[in-house]
């Protein structure tokens, strides 16, 4: 026994467990096999179909008012926008509008158009209607003869 010991290989290892052990992986064709129909699996499978859209309701209805708060919030911001905008461009036109009809510039044009003031007889107010109701009155024009 002592002449076994000393054959032995100080720095062989020890065999691990389970080192005889082979696996060999063999080809399985299961091409001619046919699957047998269950009838309970398309009960079972239109339960489930069942469950997940009443499931998917009731999580929509508890969503969708926040998602509509939420998309309500967002018109309102996109509203109070256009109404600023609005108001901008309101006073835009309105200081056009007021450099437009400024008296310097109306008499400038004038002057340029060679416009000059009315004179008292053709003034026409038209304050105070007449008996009949109406503000102006169209005279029929009056014609002269001449031979």
């Amino acid at each position: 026994m002592a002449a076994a010991r000393a054959e032995q290989d100080p720095f062989r290892l020890r065999e691990l467990p389970h080192d005889g052990i082979y696996f060999y992986s063999k080809r399985i064709d299961n091409s001619r096999l046919q699957r047998q129909a269950d009838p309970a699996a398309a009960g079972q499978c239109w339960s489930a179909v069942s469950a997940a859209a009443v499931l998917l309701m009731i999580g929509a209805s508890i969503i969708s008012p926040n998602v509509a708060s939420i998309l309500a919030g967002y018109k309102l911001e996109a509203l109070k926008q256009e109404r600023q905008s609005l108001i901008d461009r309101k006073r835009e036109l309105d200081v056009r509008e007021a450099s437009l009809l400024s008296p310097e510039r109306l008499n400038s044009l004038a002057k340029d158009r060679q416009l000059a003031s009315p004179a008292s007889s053709q003034i026409y107010h038209l304050d105070n209607p007449s008996a009949d109701g109406h503000f102006a009155k169209a005279d029929a024009p009056v014609l002269t003869h001449q031979r």
